[in-house]
């Protein structure tokens, strides 16, 4: 059986971690990307190989163009095409629009959407040579609905899923999927910043009555790899019945 190869963006922590355990799991070869965390990075390294899988760190900013070209330039050395890229990386922000900063705004679309096309751009061609791939963001519910206090992040990953649908369309003739998750509120470090108040309010908030889980999104991201070649374009929610 061949090798399959997967490269995870932020995949130190969260879903990110979460999907690299998971696909090293499954038996694939994970390329783990982190713009930071260095030391978080290489403990996942060491935790995938000592239960038996395989990785390679590919370490850099995703939202620098640079950076993505020599992540791939890595990647190519190991491989002549993704099977699997998982954009998972991105960051919050949490405030009044009014009091955002012209560089705050650009971090946030740079990493959450950008770094997004800097990947899709640099991984699609070996996978359209190869006529195979999946594509899958990571996106959130507030990208379908919007959230207070919450509009660059929104933005960006409305920016996301309008991204997959017509990156879907264009890749559909070469057999490849692209489609999305819109994550509701999962127990990240991303959520964090909440009060136990603030948590127990926005847990009141959720028919599911908890938050989801990294390793439960890890799981329909699994799937989604593996899924009918017939799906894509799709945002696809996990939020416990948010929205």
């Amino acid at each position: 059986m061949n090798k399959k190869y997967v490269l995870i963006t932020g995949a130190s922590r969260g879903i990110g971690r979460a999907c690299a355990l998971a696909f090293a799991g499954a038996g694939y070869h994970v390329f783990l990307n982190s713009r930071q965390l260095a030391g978080a990075l290489s403990g996942l390294r060491e935790e995938i190989l000592n239960q038996g899988g395989s990785c390679t760190c590919v370490p850099g900013d995703v939202s620098s163009p640079a950076q993505v070209s020599q992540i791939f330039k890595t990647i190519y050395t190991h491989c002549p095409a993704l099977d699997v890229l998982v954009n998972n990386a991105g960051i919050s922000y949490f405030g009044l629009l009014s009091d955002m900063s012209d560089e705050e705004w650009r971090n946030i679309l740079d990493t959450n959407l950008s770094s997004v096309f800097y990947c899709c751009r640099a991984a699609i061609p070996a996978m359209v040579s190869e006529k195979s791939g999946r594509i899958i963001n990571i996106s959130s519910m507030w990208g379908v609905s919007g959230a207070s206090c919450e509009a660059a992040y929104s933005a960006s990953k409305a920016g996301l899923n309008g991204l997959t649908k017509a990156l879907a369309k264009e890749l559909a003739p070469s057999n490849i999927q692209v489609n999305a998750l819109a994550c509701g509120v999962i127990d990240t470090a991303m959520n964090a910043r909440l009060s136990p108040e603030e948590a127990r309010d926005l847990t009141d908030e959720i028919p599911a009555g908890r938050f989801g889980t990294p390793e439960e999104t890890a799981r329909l991201v699994l799937m989604l790899a593996d899924a009918p070649s017939y799906m894509t374009g799709q945002i696809i929610g996990i939020d416990g019945g948010f929205l």
